[in-house]
């Protein structure tokens, strides 16, 4: 089956809740691409939808300049949903009316059905159903030929549909957590208005995407892929191994900031379990005589990101007849580039290196480029990779270079090292590896006073960092127990000598960042 025939068209509004949308969507089964707002009729046909989603947005449909989709949406003859902004560039476009920040709605409603059609049509008419509102303007009046199926207390068309045509629109999100029966309500348009049948699954990706690399890199064609261990470059690397077998050439580069034990947890998996072909290059020394007297943390990760390209390219050129170099790129980042997003600021740059491939004049393979980063865990899991590698949490490209504010040496290393393997093995052991986003140690430039017995000692501060989230744009710091936090403290001042003082960081983000650096 090919898993592409039943594909839902998303057109991005700016919404920050559009990759939700999707990802709602994926979950139930149907593929779904993210696309701009202004696709034109000869796109919007080639892409040939089995529904369209209009996202949310943060403009003003009343406002000039605010963004518009072609009138060819509502002539293509396909289901439409439009979501908040959605809704009201529905009205808008199709001769309603929309009221302009009077009647502004943020945080939870409650909508009454009116009527059991489309979206609602799981539900009946009088029950009530908790959702999530966040919204300036507001439709006061349908366009022709539609009809309110459920309103609340702020919003009388807060869920509207044509009478004959399956078009509909909701003033709030189905899309948010906060909308407890949000997938319900998605899940009653794409499978009885838009007619899917749900296949998209990773069992049958797997079986597409090894035919599409085999004709991408051809039947002599080789690849080499820059293997970190990490959850993308693993499952990207055993795809590619399935599909071209000792094809695959893989490249672990031992930087001398990784964490305890991880160079030979990879070869383990990958070269003992898995029999990918790998080359390790031991590059600590280099890496370390680089980042001797730096402090500043952007000259860190330039400096990492320099010499990790240098050395991969090195590596490469001993690699006979290679043309492709494989890229870890999920489809976020893709979205990047087609969605409705205004310009935004540089914060820091981005924690994994780039820019292989205009160093290496390679051709690309991105075989995860279609995947949101909870769709690569599930297709790692069919590939047979470990759950502890499935669920690893992120760790940054500069590694514990970031996390060892200061100057980076050796002996600092191997102090934040020792102390973020405590780290894991207790949250682990607590069961809590899971439920946080990331959980790691932080070395600060900072000695204080403390006393170990009868003697005084003068030694380094560690940051115990814990956080919640669900994509890493935003965190809120994680209320671990607090035994657990003792655990913690007490291992590390007791068995990382060199640490005498352990502290926990509460702030969120933002206003600060996971990383300290």
């Amino acid at each position: 089956m090919d898993l592409h025939a039943e594909k839902i068209l998303i057109l991005d509004f700016g919404s920050q809740y559009t990759q939700l949308i999707a990802r709602r969507v994926r979950e139930l089964g149907v593929y779904c691409e993210i696309h701009r707002p202004d696709l034109s009729k000869e796109e919007i046909r080639r892409f040939a939808p089995r529904g369209i989603i209009l996202s949310g947005g943060p403009a003003s449909v009343e406002a000039p300049g605010s963004p518009r989709c072609d009138p060819y949406v509502f002539e293509a003859e396909v289901p439409v949903l439009g979501i908040c902004y959605g809704l009201q560039l529905l009205a808008k476009l199709l001769g309603g009316r929309v009221d302009r920040g009077a009647h502004r709605e943020y945080g939870n409603a409650e909508v009454e059905v009116l009527a059991a059609r489309g979206p609602l049509s799981d539900f009946r008419p009088g029950d009530r159903v908790q959702v999530w509102m966040s919204h300036g303007d507001r439709v006061d009046a349908l366009p022709p030929g539609f009809e309110a199926i459920g309103r609340s207390g702020n919003s009388p068309f807060a869920a509207a549909a044509h009478t004959s045509k399956p078009w509909y629109g909701l003033q709030f999100h189905p899309e948010v957590a906060h909308t407890p029966q949000g997938k319900a309500l998605l899940r009653a348009f794409l499978f009885n208005d838009c007619k899917v049948t749900g296949s998209w699954t990773m069992k049958g990706f797997i079986d597409e995407a090894v035919t599409t690399i085999r004709q991408r890199v051809g039947e002599q064609g080789r690849v080499i892929c820059a293997l970190s261990g990490g959850v993308d470059s693993s499952v990207a690397a055993l795809l590619l191994h399935r599909a071209i077998g000792p094809r695959l050439q893989c490249i672990f580069v031992d930087n001398g900031v990784l964490r305890q034990g991880e160079r030979a947890q990879v070869e383990a998996l990958f070269v003992d379990r898995f029999h990918v072909p790998l080359i390790t290059v031991d590059a600590r020394a280099r890496f370390l005589e680089k980042l001797a007297g730096v402090t500043d943390p952007e000259k860190k990760r330039k400096i990492i990101g320099r010499e990790f390209i240098a050395v991969f390219e090195e590596a490469s050129r001993d690699i006979q007849d290679a043309s492709f170099l494989a890229q870890g790129t999920l489809y976020p980042d893709v979205i990047e580039s087609v969605s409705y997003k205004g310009p935004s600021v540089t914060i820091k740059s981005h924690h994994n290196v780039g820019g292989l491939p205009e160093q290496m004049k390679l051709k690309l393979v991105e075989p995860l480029r279609e995947l949101f980063k909870d769709e690569v865990r599930a297709l790692g899991r069919e590939l047979g990779l470990p759950e502890e590698m499935v669920n690893r949490q992120p760790f940054p490209g500069p590694g514990l270079a970031i996390r060892v504010l200061g100057e980076v040496t050796e002996p600092r290393l191997e102090l934040v090292r020792r102390a973020d393997a405590i780290v894991q093995e207790e949250i682990r052991a607590a069961g809590l590896y899971t439920q946080v986003w990331q959980a790691f140690a932080v070395l600060l430039p900072v000695q204080s006073v403390g006393v170990m017995g009868d003697e005084r000692t003068y030694e380094s501060t560690c940051v115990l960092r814990a956080v919640t989230s669900v994509d890493g744009m935003t965190a809120d710091w994680a209320r671990l127990p607090f035994p657990v936090l003792e655990r913690i403290s007490t291992r590390i001042t007791n068995e990382v000598r060199g640490i005498n003082r352990v502290v926990y960081d509460i702030s969120s983000k933002p206003p600060a960042t996971i990383e300290w650096e």
